[in-house]
């Protein structure tokens, strides 16, 4: 089934698709076995996209990006996603954290930070989660003291996106009361051997297999004082929540994706694949499976695309980024399980690929707000 160009694209967003399609392709995907050994992908990989332009695209070209839009952003992580790359943590690394420093750094630090970021020379990363905080970030404990110029930070943040390899991380801390009033976010550039900081371990998880979700420990970390964004203390729960709409977003295009890849896995296996005497995508069952699943393909993908649209015209609203990444990412689970029972046992063969999206989907209802809280946001707007 073909798919026609989203009408927020345009000819340079696809010539992107494509440098990006070529990425992934010729550089990435051989790389993934070592990838999935070690845990986490090599930074090299980084650095070749930032040669390419491929990273930080939407970011303006003052600041090292390639001066493009989230549209730009959008193709990347559809490419990752259909060429079957679990490893590369592009859509924190551009979508998220780029976006927190162009949105609320300074003019010296945006100079700073943001070409580092678009080259590949740094990785970057953002720690909300903590071991007992998760979509609640009111809750947080990590503490940040101030001493004179400089903050001490001392916490623990768990399941934390390119932890292992990131050499820049937006720490959500506590500077004051409990409660949203007393968060703030603070910037820390880190190497393995900064005092007060520590890399845990990589987290064995279900499904993303080769990328870096790690545990991360401070203690009494010093960061300086200036790397507190947005200049005052307090601002963070407010930052974050106007972030998050991209973030839904961000999840909901790599939910449609994943969608799309596995009705086209199944497609081409059912029509591969003979039983009783015939092509599998002959039996009335196969066929009835399939056209609803790309029925939902269809509906799925129009949302996401007018999401898009409407993102960037500055119109995509907390809610309706809320309903996109929870119904969105519901059904691409539904959808892949479907596909995956149409492979029968060999479905169940890690060899094939329908197995991995089977794993690599399930985390899209948990990460960026569990879906109960999108539909929590949701049912607040009614």
């Amino acid at each position: 089934m073909t798919t026609a160009r989203p009408r927020w694209s345009s000819d340079d967003v696809e010539q992107v698709r494509t440098l990006a399609a070529t990425y992934f392709t010729k550089e990435v995907l051989p790389n993934v076995p070592k990838h999935v050994e070690q845990g986490h992908p090599d930074k090299a990989l980084y650095r070749r996209a930032g040669e390419l332009g491929l990273l930080c695209m939407s970011i303006p070209e003052a600041y090292g990006g390639a001066g493009g839009t989230f549209a730009h952003e959008a193709v990347l992580i559809e490419e990752q996603i259909r060429a079957g790359d679990p490893t590369m943590g592009f859509p924190v690394h551009c979508a998220i954290v780029a976006h927190y420093l162009l949105a609320y750094a300074s003019e010296a630090q945006k100079q700073k930070w943001l070409p580092r970021l678009a080259s590949g020379e740094w990785v970057g990363a953002i720690a909300m989660t903590e071991p007992g905080t998760g979509s609640d970030l009111q809750a947080i404990t990590t503490r940040a003291v101030r001493e004179g110029d400089f903050y001490r930070v001392s916490g623990a943040k768990t399941f934390i996106s390119n932890g292992h390899v990131c050499d820049f991380i937006i720490i959500v801390v506590r500077t004051g009361q409990p409660g949203h009033a007393g968060i703030s976010l603070l910037c820390a550039e880190v190497s393995d051997t900064t005092p007060g900081f520590q890399r845990g371990r990589i987290l064995d998880k279900l499904g993303g297999k080769g990328q870096d979700t790690t545990e991360l420990f401070f203690d009494d970390l010093r960061v300086p004082a200036v790397n507190l964004l947005g200049g005052e203390e307090g601002r963070g729960f407010a930052q974050l929540m106007q972030q998050l709409p991209q973030e839904r977003l961000t999840t909901a295009i790599i939910a449609v994706a994943s969608l799309e890849r596995a009705v086209q896995l199944t497609v081409e296996y059912t029509k591969q694949r003979h039983v009783f005497g015939k092509p599998l995508f002959a039996l009335q069952n196969t066929r009835f499976e399939l056209a609803e699943c790309a029925t939902l393909q269809r509906v799925c993908r129009t949302f996401v695309d007018d999401c898009i649209a409407s993102h960037l015209e500055g119109r995509l609203d907390v809610t309706t980024a809320a309903m996109a990444k929870y119904w969105v990412s519901d059904q691409a689970c539904l959808v892949v399980d479907r596909c995956l029972q149409l492979f029968g046992g060999y479905g169940y063969m890690k060899e094939y690929p329908i197995a991995h999206l089977f794993a690599d989907t399930r985390v899209l209802r948990i990460f960026a707000g569990a879906n109960e809280v999108m539909k929590e946001l949701v049912a607040r707007s009614l």
